[in-house]
């Protein structure tokens, strides 16, 4: 089975780009690599892990992108993770995208790759945020990524996708153990908020 993951810095976290076949790094040091260390473990054969995030991607770069970085890969599964740099590319550059945009992007993304894949399984995972040094001072503005969060369960829903939730659970654990312990700057996960978002999508993973 082979499982693409597509999305941002926080899909990608510094992974290297070759595809030496044994070359951990292709996986960065966030939930795919965790995802792919236990997939891989319990599992071994039956699973191709490939990490497809870009730093600073929006929904309209995945778009420009999906049919080299998906399409051409043949994935089984495609998890897509998408929404935050829709939002903090407004807030500092002017460069976001539109919630409309977002959402006609994201659905005419989906609805593409299902015409041309049948029988892909899609996962969506909600974008989140905490206070952090990226966040902190734009904390109002960047509160817009909850009303993307709704829409990407509003197509899961529209769609019948599974969908994985993370904000509450990383607003809950956030509360109690400090926010920064699970996203360092606000956005990027550290080894504990990866962990989160494997464990988040492994049960949602299991269900397909």
């Amino acid at each position: 089975m082979k499982i693409v993951f597509f999305g941002d810095s926080i899909t990608d976290m510094g992974r290297y780009r070759e595809e030496e076949k044994h070359d951990t790094f292709k996986y960065g040091a966030g939930y795919p690599y965790v995802l792919a260390s236990k997939l891989y473990s319990e599992n071994p054969h039956e699973y191709e892990i490939i990490n497809r995030g870009i730093s600073g991607n929006r929904v309209v770069d995945l778009y420009a992108r999906i049919k080299s970085d998906v399409w051409n890969l043949k994935p089984d599964v495609l998890s897509i993770l998408i929404g935050t740099n829709d939002v903090w590319h407004q807030i500092h550059y002017q460069n976001g995208v539109e919630l409309d945009r977002y959402e006609n992007i994201y659905r005419m993304m989906i609805l593409e790759t299902q015409k041309k894949f049948p029988n892909i399984k899609i996962i969506l995972c909600e974008p989140f945020f905490l206070k952090g040094c990226n966040t902190e001072l734009v904390y109002k503005e960047f509160e817009q990524l909850y009303e993307y969060a709704k829409v990407v369960k509003k197509l899961a829903e529209e769609l019948h996708l599974p969908f994985v939730p993370l904000q509450e659970k990383f607003t809950e654990l956030g509360k109690k153990y400090e926010d920064t312990y699970y996203l360092y700057d606000g956005v990027h996960p550290t080894l504990a908020g990866s962990k989160l978002i494997a464990d988040e999508w492994l049960k949602v993973f299991e269900t397909i």
